[in-house]
């Protein structure tokens, strides 16, 4: 019997596997022995033949880094369930360890999501497999009875010191008991009293629900104020009146009994007991001789008052800075970390030592503060004492050194959040505002938009929503050279400058800077968003201000993008904000 014959006159009855072996060239039929030589007319009927969801391969394009990227052939289509499909890559590739995978989602301009069903997969799509690594503890046992502490015994159990539920994972030096490790909370925990306070605190509190009856205890007053004030000195030396103010709503929420009588909300009393507790409580500090830096500063030097009789030279955060003057690592002094700072310069010249500079800049972290918020020094000065610095991963880290936040994810997460949000309030301004923003939302409308582009454009458009001058934030150089914009730089105390090509080309092609002084600190920072969130983690790191013509831009930047000090805003920001959420 011929073979094309049999082929077709058992086309309705056979019943064909879905083992396709391409590399050895061998088809496996139950019911036929069909050998090499007529392997491709074999192939050729029977792929004519077998049933659309058999006969169709599939071919998937897999990322595994930047430079590593390879191709899965599926002779027998995509797997049903997305557990084979991992079966399949780990055997195909010998992946070892435990691993994720992710696909591209064209609806979001191609980014990476993980991937939770099967049905997202679809032939040609490009996979991403990213190897999860464990996390290894290795714990010793300490015998706590050989440990001396300096902290009193009063401040151990609060968050000053560490947190019993919590493990936290950082560099030798983050974890030095006088680095604090978190921000202001969103809201306020009151902490633990003592057993007496607390059994006092119940049986007024029973008072309360039955007759009303507040608690006028001084001893009880007195105890509350020092646990609350070391409890606050763990997040900030100068909390702000709007942070105190947190502290007395938290405290007469959980202890009704404990309001103001003869007070509108019952709460000014305790604002005032402790905002001078807190007064009291670095003088205490001081008193101890303990060295404390940030409270340092301000008692060496000399405070002025202006004729108003506000005070002049005070050095405290401004700009919710957790660790705003941290205190010189355990055993080190001025002499050691300057000799690290010269090894750091050395080490400045290496190449692939990312690793050794990091862990210097950590060990010299507190030196570096000292200098940038007592000395003040300009940008070419810190330039060339800390030439390591300036560049984007050392600022992100320096980010996070003072306010224990990641910049980059933190603050593209909160622009995305908003993105929509921003656009339909962009889009429904009028004035000169909204002609000034309308070019700039039509070009969305163009087919080759990415998410870059987009957060971009979304940020020219905010400064403009605000009030401000998009030029006094961001100087766009049309076909002019590098070499001419840069003699340009000088002229500039704080701007992103962006240079476009002369013939306009893809978005990877636009060179943007950071310009701070007259001085480009960064370069190449591909994108306008990225130079932003890049000039902020500049500001913190050389303690600048913000500039007086885009406050309420860089407000928007610190209290919405980055949460941090969000309690109190402008009446300009707060509207925004109403309308985002």
């Amino acid at each position: 019997m011929a073979l094309d014959g049999g082929l077709n006159h058992q086309t309705n009855t056979l019943v064909y596997d879905k083992c396709w072996d391409l590399n050895c060239k061998s088809l496996i039929c139950r019911q036929q022995n069909l050998t090499l030589d007529n392997y491709q007319t074999t192939a050729r009927h029977l792929a004519m033949q077998l049933p659309v969801d058999m006969a169709t391969s599939a071919k998937l394009r897999i990322i595994f880094g930047e430079d590593d990227v390879r191709k899965l052939l599926l002779p027998a289509g995509i797997p049903s369930t997305l557990q084979e499909l991992t079966d399949v890559l780990q055997e195909t590739f010998n992946i070892t360890g435990p691993f994720t995978i992710m696909y591209q989602d064209m609806d979001f301009d191609g980014q990476f999501f993980t991937l939770t069903s099967i049905e997202e997969v679809q032939d040609k799509a490009n996979l991403k497999v990213i190897k999860t690594e464990p996390v290894i503890l290795s714990l010793t046992p300490v015998d706590m009875s050989e440990v001396e502490s300096v902290v009193p015994a009063s401040m151990e159990t609060n968050s000053f010191t560490s947190e019993s539920d919590t493990v936290i994972l950082s560099s030798p030096d983050e974890s030095d008991p006088s680095y604090r490790s978190k921000p202001w909370p969103f809201k306020f925990e009151i902490p633990v009293f003592s057993y007496d306070v607390n059994l006092a605190l119940e049986i007024a509190q029973q008072a309360y629900e039955n007759d009303g009856t507040l608690l006028n205890n001084p001893r009880v007053t007195s105890s509350i104020l020092e646990k609350l004030a070391e409890t606050i000195f763990g997040f900030s030396a100068y909390p702000t009146g709007v942070q105190i103010l947190a502290v007395a709503e938290a405290l007469t929420e959980k202890y009704p009994c404990l309001k103001e009588p003869g007070s509108f909300n019952g709460l000014y009393g305790w604002q005032q007991r402790i905002k001078y507790k807190m007064g009291n409580y670095r003088a205490k500090l001081r008193g101890c001789q303990i060295p404390i830096p940030e409270l340092e500063v301000n008692t060496m030097k000399r405070r002025c008052s202006s004729e108003e009789g506000s005070l002049k030279g005070i050095k405290r955060p401004k700009k919710a800075e957790v660790n705003y003057l941290p205190p010189l690592p355990f055993g080190e002094t001025k002499e050691t970390l300057e000799k690290e700072r010269l090894d750091l310069l050395k080490e400045t010249n290496k190449r692939n030592n990312e690793r050794a500079i990091n862990e210097k800049m950590e060990k010299s972290f507190a030196m570096r503060r000292t200098e940038v918020v007592n000395d003040c020094p300009t940008i070419q000065t810190l330039l060339e004492r800390w030439p390591s610095l300036f560049c984007e991963i050392q600022i992100k880290e320096e980010f996070k050194r003072i306010s224990t936040m990641h910049l980059e994810r933190t603050f593209l997460s909160r622009l995305d959040r908003y993105s929509t949000k921003f656009l339909e309030i962009f889009r429904k301004k009028g004035g000169t505002a909204g002609t000034r923003m309308k070019p700039m939302l039509d070009s969305l409308n163009e087919v080759r938009v990415n998410v870059h582009r987009r957060r971009d454009i979304i940020i020219r458009c905010l400064v403009e929503y605000l009030g401000e001058t998009g030029e006094e934030l961001i100087k766009d150089y049309q076909g002019v050279g590098q070499e001419a914009a840069k003699e340009d730089f000088s002229n500039h105390l704080m701007k992103i400058a962006v240079i476009h090509p002369s013939v306009a080309r893809d978005n990877e092609d636009v060179h943007v800077s950071v310009i701070v002084e007259g001085t480009e600190v960064l370069e190449d920072c591909k994108t306008v968003t990225n130079a932003c969130l890049l000039l902020m983690g500049v500001i913190y790191a050389v303690n600048l201000s913000y500039p007086v013509k885009l406050k309420y831009t860089f407000e928007v930047f610190q209290k919405l993008f980055l949460e941090l000090d969000n309690l109190k805003m402008s009446a300009k920001v707060q509207s925004l904000h109403k309308k985002l959420t």
